[in-house]
């Protein structure tokens, strides 16, 4: 089972991968857990061809077009100003992490790239299995016959799969995207979160009567995104209401920072307000070279924000 998301939280990380090449300036990495996947699938599949070495082909070239539709997403991020740096593949597909601009449109088509690739790839596979057929190959070189079609019915579940309005694969997030429009940044993603429970509802019944596995993997993986979309929607929406920091004005969106304890510190683990303190925790002392946007979630030296001359101790909003 191969899903597809795009840089949202519950996703693997580089953390345990294995770097593949750089390309475009974007980062490729293989995660470790594919090699065990692709052994058992690889295996599952024997008897589907003469030799094993297909089955490898097989797998290679199902991959070969996750990487491409991940490069779609990377590649649109980039084209409407937003960041895109890393693509990791695992066992469930691929992940692209890319921050487009905090903007539906923008995202819309950071998503909507990904599957737009798939649809791309339909003709182009259809029309090489027609000239295989038209030359013959299915009576003279079945396996490899049999290895077009399989890619092109592939190609096609892929898009099929990860256009269901599921949050979060692409079509969830297009559904969001689109509610966007009308519903605002934070309602869009909660109604989406949502959304996506009913598909986990429904892999968890596809589970149990097909007794496969993997659709099991999918719904904890499904609902536990699902789960963080809602946590993420509603400090999105408590971040709306709060008060902000005039002083300031992120450099990159250029809309002043919300006022309140909403940064980590990543040694003692305690909130605090990182524009109060001029990116320093109060608590242990530790320092931040760079703030994080959380509008466009781009990072900047905290004088680069500043609008006006640096603030007293304590800040005032």
């Amino acid at each position: 089972m191969l899903v597809d998301v795009v840089g949202i939280g519950m996703m693997p990380t580089r953390q345990g991968s294995i770097r593949l090449f750089r390309f475009a300036g974007i980062e490729v990495f293989l995660h470790w857990s594919w090699f065990v996947v692709a052994l058992y699938e690889i295996e599952a599949r024997k008897g589907a061809y003469s030799s094993t070495l297909w089955n490898v082909l097989e797998y290679l070239a199902l991959f070969a077009i996750v990487l491409m539709h991940e490069f779609g997403h990377s590649l649109a991020c980039r084209q409407v100003g937003g960041r895109a740096d890393q693509i990791v593949l695992w066992p469930l597909g691929g992940v692209a992490y890319v921050n487009p601009p905090p903007r539906p449109g923008a995202t819309l088509w950071s998503i909507a790239a990904g599957p737009l690739v798939n649809v791309a790839l339909v003709p182009i596979l259809l029309g090489i299995g027609v000239l295989a057929r038209s030359a013959g190959l299915h009576h003279t070189a079945v396996d490899a016959y049999q290895f077009l079609q399989t890619l092109l019915s592939l190609n096609i579940v892929l898009l099929v799969f990860n256009l269901m309005p599921v949050y979060p694969l692409d079509g969830g997030q297009i559904l969001r995207s689109l509610l966007w429009f009308a519903m605002g940044r934070a309602a869009s993603l909660g109604v989406a979160s949502a959304i996506g429970f009913l598909g986990v509802a429904g892999l968890a019944v596809l589970a149990w009567f097909a007794h496969n596995v993997w659709f099991g993997v999918m719904c904890v993986f499904i609902g536990l995104n699902c789960i963080n979309g809602l946590v993420q929607a509603r400090t999105l929406a408590r971040a709306a209401k709060a008060p902000r920091h005039i002083g300031f004005r992120c450099p990159g969106c250029g809309i002043s920072p919300v006022a309140g304890a909403w940064w980590i510190c990543g040694r003692c683990r305690k909130a605090f307000d990182t524009f109060n303190s001029l990116a320093v925790c109060p608590n242990c002392g530790a320092e931040y070279p760079k703030t994080t946007c959380m509008e466009c979630g781009n990072a900047y030296p905290i004088n680069d924000w500043l609008v006006g001359p640096p603030p007293p101790p304590g800040g005032a909003v």
